[in-house]
């Protein structure tokens, strides 16, 4: 067994002729000379003795009892945002019903003048109506003669097919040539096969390979 990887002795020693070093590692440093203590806000022992843990837990069993009874209850704890929330839509919705009081205080002097803004706006309606009959009755008539159109479209199409479709309805019933009819060699290599199917023949003196065999070393 090589012992290459292995320190020795002396050469972790070092030589006479050599100056000790001064270098060191870290590691060799001592740590945790100091033991640490608690500080205050860390519930040291003074601390400790002045909280009463009794009346802690009992403080901690009551609300949690009570957050138990809300819940079983239906009752859910509101939040600061949710109550801020809740209190300015509040107040918006009494700022808005006393706008509407000033407005019918108003309304007692105004009442001739509202009169007529009344058949002023029934006849505007009126007239919006009428309006939106006749946009209602124009795209309808639209939809009408695009439906129309396509329908006649479709026909014309599927009449072009039915004509084009069938071969016999064809007025040219002349037979077109192909550029090799008239050549004088044609269908020279049919029935002609340059790579033969291999075969299997249950007797070694008339098979393939026999054949070959004899044909080239034989003869």
């Amino acid at each position: 067994m090589t012992t290459a990887a292995r320190p020795t002795f002396d050469p972790a020693r070092g030589h006479d002729n050599k100056a000790p070093t001064l270098q060191y590692s870290s590691r060799d440093l001592a740590a945790h000379t100091k033991l640490k203590y608690r500080q205050t806000g860390q519930l040291t022992q003074a601390e400790l003795g002045e909280i009463d843990l009794k009346q802690e837990l009992l403080k901690s069993e009551r609300e949690h009892f009570e957050k138990r009874r809300k819940k079983e209850s239906g009752f859910t704890e509101e939040t600061d945002e949710a109550f801020a929330e809740r209190r300015l839509k509040f107040l918006e919705q009494t700022a808005v019903l006393d706008a509407d009081d000033s407005d019918d205080d108003n309304e007692d002097g105004d009442s001739a003048d509202s009169d007529s803004d009344d058949d002023d706006e029934e006849d505007d309606t009126a007239e919006l109506l009428r309006e939106l009959e006749k946009i209602k009755k124009e795209r309808a008539e639209e939809r009408e003669r695009q439906e129309l159109a396509k329908r006649e479209a479709d026909e014309e199409q599927r009449q072009q097919e039915i004509a084009t479709g069938n071969p016999l309805l064809h007025k040219d019933f002349s037979v077109k040539r192909r550029w090799d009819d008239d050549v004088i060699f044609k269908n020279q290599a049919r029935g002609v096969e340059d790579t033969p199917k291999k075969r299997f023949i249950n007797d070694t003196l008339r098979s393939d390979f026999h054949r070959k065999f004899m044909n080239k070393y034989v003869k």
